[in-house]
């Protein structure tokens, strides 16, 4: 695990979920810039009833920050090229609008 704090912005839509065992959670993915000018996907998961609120209050394009513990991935695009890829659990986020922490 990687304590990590990430920035990018929203990509696509926020989606709330039940789990088997009823508890809620959220997801979504985050577009962040490289420094070669290319982007990586970060998918995040959220299940702290302030990060879950703040999450959903954001829509497609949104810039925020988000802390939380990091898993470093590879996935394999259409052309066969292996890209790099990020899952997030989110703690906390910090956006123009609302911050939470827990």
């Amino acid at each position: 695990m990687i304590d990590a704090l990430i920035a990018g912005r929203i990509y696509g839509q926020v989606e709330e979920r039940s789990g088997q065992n009823g508890s809620v959670y959220v997801t979504c993915k985050v577009r962040a810039a490289t420094d070669d000018g290319d982007f990586i996907i970060c998918n995040v998961i959220a299940f702290n009833d302030a990060t879950r609120n703040t999450l959903l209050s954001l829509g497609d394009g949104d810039s925020l920050s988000l802390s939380g513990a990091l898993t470093p991935k590879v996935w394999t695009d259409k052309q066969g090229k292996a890209r790099p890829a990020l899952d997030l659990i989110a703690h906390a986020v910090i956006t123009a609008h609302l911050n939470t922490a827990e």
